[in-house]
């Protein structure tokens, strides 16, 4: 029974030794690798470059014509009388005829859905809200004034009149192509 005694302090002393070589040595090599890489890293800055000299420049006036003058005001009055004379020649036949009903409808709400050829003329069929309309070369879709040029087999092409940013009228080409039906 006395060996058991021995036994059991041999083992603890061997538990207490085995831990006692686990704790600081491992960490401290951890901590002197840590400390040898932060002094290692160096930030790279680029300097920042000295400012340009600022030179300063004549102002020459006589060169340009002064913004209050009245000839400045009259070529602006000349240019937008001229540009009022294209503008109401460009939309007063527009405005002195009767509306056809298609033109009731935004043109990216119609739909070239077909064609056929009738008295020797090619006729396209434009579905618009489930309801099936006949359209000439000549006739008139959309809200923009667009005037049928061209029908096709595949295509309707005409011309719209429109305001560009400056508030001007002009034309511009559109185009309905053909779409076959998703329904089906």
């Amino acid at each position: 029974m006395k060996q058991l005694p021995n036994l059991v302090l041999g083992l603890v002393l061997t538990v207490v030794a085995t831990l006692a070589g686990c704790t600081s040595s491992g960490e401290d090599e951890l901590q002197q690798w840590m400390q040898t890489e932060r002094n290692s890293i160096r930030p790279q800055v680029a300097p920042i470059p000295e400012p340009s000299k600022f030179e300063p420049q004549a102002y020459l006036s006589e060169r340009i014509t002064e913004p209050f003058s009245s000839e400045k005001l009259a070529s602006v009055m000349r240019g937008s009388l001229a540009a009022t004379v294209i503008n109401s020649a460009l939309l007063e036949p527009e405005l002195n005829r009767r509306k056809q009903p298609l033109e009731a409808y935004p043109l990216d709400t119609m739909r070239m859905v077909g064609s056929l050829m009738r008295e020797g003329q090619l006729v396209a069929l434009v579905k618009v809200d489930n309801l099936l309309y006949q359209v000439r070369s000549g006739s008139y879709l959309g809200q923009n004034y667009g005037r049928v040029n061209r029908i096709t087999e595949t295509d309707i092409t005409l011309r719209e009149i429109v305001q560009d940013p400056s508030g001007e009228w002009t034309e511009r080409p559109a185009a309905l192509q053909l779409q076959e039906d998703a329904s089906k």
